[in-house]
């Protein structure tokens, strides 16, 4: 069977960017932003996109590219005679398969709350409650909606429809087409929404905070604590380290160099999370809101902040909730790609055949997610809180990825394409480096090799000790 190709490079980059951009870069960045003082995590979050990310995004493309093959057979292609490389495989394939098993239950929120804020409601329980009652609520309809079976099980369900509806239709007409829509449109709601919060009268506390580094946040959070949740977040931004970029790709020819494409996708991912800071912080200050409020910025802080400005959460609270639907459903388009080729890679069946089997996989097992909140939330809450994981699924399925497949296997690309025994150095430069573009940096080989995985590996150790050592 062909490989399927991209149709353009274009097509290449904003499909890989919607991988990258999702729920990490609009959600996850503002509230660690708002958590770690400003300016200077921000600053730290965009040293280690570049130093940490761009590498791996790289031996990602690279072993992709040269395998052609997705995460599912790529090692098996690529490694020496005798040895186990490709065990990461499977590895690979649970963390696609464990990311879409929370994500679209989260990416269902953010269709849920587009429905919300357009018909209207949220406005009028935001009047009647009062600016002092905001908040609350805020709480009380995030609250609701995770009680809610039906609602969380529904919007997840439509989100794997849609999803794979764009995969089953196929690389170019499906995912490019629809993607490089869907990006563009999220860049100009991301635009407009940041032009408006910037606008405020009262914005300017919040430009500060979010653009002038403060000495005094250092001392206050302290500087490992920050520089550590920097790097955990370009880590989860770019979801390095479990192949999905590496389907990407096996999806091109060789006319282009591969450092200067993880270089143009990593400029856009941080873009995204720039002007996700200019649409929030500002807003934010303006009206008085509490900036570190973490993961509840987005559904309890918000609505409130929206409802202030003239057309209310009905316009500005429906474009917002726009922008964050378009920013998840990327993403599950993208690893919805990854999964789908899984099956093709290792059956031989159909495009279609993998989409129907792929669809009834995620939506049977996302379902316990979407059920942890509510009518499963005793047995599943009792289990995973004496584990120390967390209150419900979601939790679970973040641990397995954030703490473990993504800082192992960013290891596991980085050294493959390093060492001899892996795909060798010289079999990654010949790849990577084919084409026009810019070229890998030899000189920093030893960075590579030595210093990178030894910050992977401080990533990993500190992921668990923040988790269990207390």
């Amino acid at each position: 069977m062909e490989r399927d190709k991209f149709s353009s490079r274009l097509g290449f980059i904003l499909v890989s960017a919607g991988c990258a951009i999702g729920l990490g870069n609009l959600w996850r960045f503002p509230y660690l932003t708002g958590q770690n003082g400003g300016a200077i995590f921000v600053l730290i979050y965009v040293f280690f996109v570049f130093a940490l990310g761009v590498p791996v995004m790289t031996a990602e493309f690279a072993v992709g590219r040269g395998s052609q093959k997705s995460a599912a057979r790529s090692f098996h292609v690529l490694q020496p005679k005798g040895t186990k490389w490709h065990f990461f495989s499977y590895f690979a394939v649970l963390g696609n398969y464990a990311l879409m098993f929370f994500y679209t239950v989260i990416t269902g929120w953010m269709f849920n709350y587009v429905y919300k804020m357009f018909n209207g409601s949220f406005d009028a329980q935001l009047s009647a409650a009062g600016k002092g009652d905001y908040f609350n609520v805020g709480l009380n309809n995030f609250l609701g909606m995770l009680g809610s079976p039906g609602q969380q099980v529904g919007f997840m369900v439509l989100v794997c429809a849609l999803g794979f509806l764009v995969c089953g239709i196929g690389l170019n007409k499906g995912v490019e087409r629809v993607t490089k829509v869907l990006m563009v449109g999220l860049f100009i709601c991301l635009i407009l929404i940041a032009i408006r919060s910037i606008t405020l009268p009262g914005a300017g506390a919040g430009l500060a905070f979010f653009l002038i580094p403060n000495p005094a946040a250092i001392a206050e959070h302290g500087l490992w604590n920050v520089t550590y949740a920097a790097m955990g977040q370009a880590f989860f931004s770019l979801s390095l380290g479990m192949g999905s970029m590496a389907i990407f790709g096996s999806y091109i020819g060789r006319e282009r160099r591969l450092t200067g494409e993880a270089i143009s996708v990593s400029l856009l991912d941080t873009a995204a999370a720039i002007l996700a800071g200019f649409a929030i912080f500002p807003a934010v200050f303006a009206f008085g809101a509490e900036p570190g409020q973490g993961a509840g910025l987005t559904f309890m802080t918000m609505p409130g902040v929206l409802h202030q400005m003239p057309g209310g959460t009905r316009l500005w609270g429906t474009l917002f909730f726009i922008l964050f639907s378009a920013a998840a459903f990327t993403t599950v388009i993208a690893v919805f790609e990854n999964l789908v080729a899984y099956i093709i890679d290792y059956t031989g069946w159909s495009r279609i055949k993998s989409v129907v089997v792929n669809f009834f996989i995620v939506t049977s097992v996302a379902l316990t997610t979407a059920l942890s909140f509510n009518v499963w939330s005793g047995p599943i809450g009792k289990v995973l809180g004496a584990m120390r994981i967390g209150g419900d699924m979601s939790d679970f399925w973040d641990f397995l990825i954030s703490q473990n497949i993504l800082p192992i296997g960013a290891a596991i690309y980085i050294l493959f394409c390093m060492v001899k025994k892996g795909w060798g150095y010289k079999s990654f430069l010949e790849e990577t480096d084919s084409g026009a573009g810019v070229m890998w940096p030899q000189k920093l080989k030893g960075y590579f090799t030595f210093v990178l995985p030894i910050i992977i590996a401080v990533v990993f150790i500190m992921g668990y000790i923040a988790k269990f050592g207390g």
